[in-house]
């Protein structure tokens, strides 16, 4: 019992101790130590990162999901742990009303057989839509939210405790500056090393902690190149769709064009021109065809334990002494070190000579 009360009397003492340090530093009574200048900014790195991966999550989802309040139901099921019901989307509910009144026309009938058509390809339109929302939340939107619920957390934690240990720090520094009696000062100067030497173990775990945020905007390159495939498949099954109808739409009876039509083009028909899809979207397996050439040529240089020239695809700045900053369309030499994480090569420049990560690269014959 008196074990228990003289803690929580300790941790009273303490916590007051912060509390005073905190305060006369805000009022400018006592010095505060301020951290390394490498360690700030890789402080005001994370936390942007952070308020970015937030607006580009929102705005994401705005997209996929533009009705608000079939957003806050699918965070509701997702909290509750529990799926959310399977509903129609847009292009899925208006193919279900054109099928349903070109059956009501007649489906014999050039109108109707057409309301059918269209309400097909639209509801072909709206699984791809689906394709694309399951696509982008488990390649795209899943990751970004693991960072914030989970890395950057961490982050914060250990911020917070970076910032409890340098106010424990500063009031020991005060302390011993207020000693005036030997064994006050002796005790006073046997505090400041400990919490001196518990500062500085804070500092290194924040610090690498906060040089992984270089990871994770690696891993995020790689999910925003799988955002922007999947993009690119939903728009070209879309364009695909269409170019289908608009073939089966002409191959109707001049006799269907309305009187509207007539009156406007009097009498001439209107052409709209068709463009093949090869000629004006790129093709989806060339595109992974590609993506798997260049994943293969890392690999042979990992297995081969020799060096290539690469060229560099945009900037990218250092975050540590071990990494090697890069610019734009420079050539440099990247070979592979045994032990290193997949995702980066050594990088040669001259003298120079860092980590750098294989995503900004491109491999030259």
């Amino acid at each position: 019992m008196d074990f228990n009360v003289k803690r929580l009397a300790a941790d009273a003492g303490t916590f007051l101790s912060r509390a005073v340090q905190f305060t006369e530093e805000k009022l400018g009574q006592a010095e505060k130590t301020e951290l390394d200048a490498h360690l700030e900014n890789l402080l005001v790195r994370a936390e942007n990162t952070k308020q970015w991966t937030e607006r580009i999550m929102k705005q994401t989802e705005v997209l996929l999901q533009p009705n608000p309040n079939v957003r806050l139901e699918e965070f509701v099921y997702e909290k509750l742990e529990k799926k959310a019901p399977t509903r129609m989307n847009n292009h899925e509910l208006l193919g279900q009303s054109m099928i349903e009144s070109g059956n009501e026309f007649g489906p014999g009938t050039a109108y109707g057989n057409a309301l059918i058509k269209c309400g097909e390809t639209q509801k072909q339109i709206g699984g791809a839509e689906r394709e694309l929302i399951q696509c982008s939340a488990i390649n795209f939107l899943t990751p970004f939210r693991n960072f914030l619920e989970g890395d950057f957390k961490t982050i914060q934690k250990e911020r917070k405790l970076l910032q409890v240990k340098r106010l424990d720090l500063d009031a020991a520094k005060t302390r011993l500056k207020k000693a005036r009696m030997s064994d006050a000062r002796v005790a006073a100067e046997q505090e400041l090393r400990m919490t001196q030497s518990e500062f500085d173990r804070q500092a290194e775990i924040t610090r690498l902690l906060l040089e992984g945020v270089s990871s994770t905007h690696a891993h995020h390159l790689r999910c925003l190149n799988d955002f922007v495939e999947a993009q690119t498949t939903y728009y070209a099954q879309c364009y695909q769709y269409m170019v289908d109808l608009q073939k089966q739409l002409g191959s109707f009876p001049s006799s269907f064009s309305n009187n509207n039509q007539s009156s406007v083009s009097g009498g001439a028909s209107i052409s709209v021109p068709t463009i093949p899809v090869s000629a004006s979207l790129p093709s989806v397996s060339a595109g992974r065809s590609s993506s798997t050439g260049a994943s293969g040529g890392f690999n042979e240089l990992r297995s081969s334990n020799g060096s290539r020239k690469a060229r560099v695809l945009y900037d990218y700045d250092a975050a540590s002494s071990s990494e090697l900053s890069l610019l734009a369309d420079e050539v440099i030499t990247v070979s592979s070190v045994a032990g290193m994480d997949s995702d980066w090569l050594m990088g040669e420049r001259g003298s120079q000579k860092g980590k750098v990560p294989i995503t900004y690269l491109e491999l030259l014959n």
